[in-house]
């Protein structure tokens, strides 16, 4: 499998941050669902992991947006309709962003906090704004309804590649599995 991007296949480096960037986000919702519950130095533990995890998201969609600028993206296939191009172009959008903009909304919101972010306790991030529990509430708020936009998004973008494999039968899905070949 090439290290880099065809126009007819994603990539090693490419196929490794979508996965791992999935998989951190499902580990991010079961932090934070499980911090809900937790009080005291258990709720402050949980929700340092949750922020750690969440600036390696951030700093691993930076990666994986200057790749994508750097490398081809595969074609679609021949057959894919006019509507199932815009419908995968705007969910690409919109998932890049989400990406972005989740690992921000939380950084905003830790900052109006006064709660410092950390990356694994290596390094501070500076707190982008000062204490406001106004701002505080409305990044909170956004944090949560972009989280319920990203689901749906990941959602709409799992079932197009599902009926790229199983009603179209064609190579889309194939493409990006971490062990999938395309011929």
């Amino acid at each position: 499998m090439p290290f880099r991007n065809t126009k007819r296949a994603w990539g090693s480096l490419s196929k490794a941050l979508h996965w791992l960037i999935v998989l951190l986000i499902i580990n991010q919702w079961l932090i934070a669902e499980r911090a809900e519950d937790l009080t005291g130095f258990q709720k402050f533990t949980a929700l340092n992991w949750h922020k750690w995890f969440g600036m390696t998201i951030f700093m691993l969609a930076i990666v994986r947006l200057v790749w994508r600028i750097a490398n081809p993206v595969p074609d679609l296939t021949a057959e894919t309709r006019p509507w199932e191009r815009v419908l995968a172009r705007v969910s690409h959008f919109l998932l890049y962003a989400l990406i972005f903009a989740m690992p921000l909304t939380g950084w905003i919101m830790s900052s109006a906090k006064a709660f410092g972010v950390s990356w694994f306790n290596l390094f501070q991030f500076p707190n982008l704004v000062g204490k406001n529990e106004q701002l505080y509430e409305i990044m909170r708020d956004t944090h949560h309804v972009l989280f319920k936009v990203l689901v749906a998004t990941a959602l709409l973008h799992a079932a197009g590649a599902l009926k790229h494999h199983f009603i179209d039968r064609n190579d889309v899905l194939k493409r990006m599995l971490p062990f999938g070949r395309v011929e």
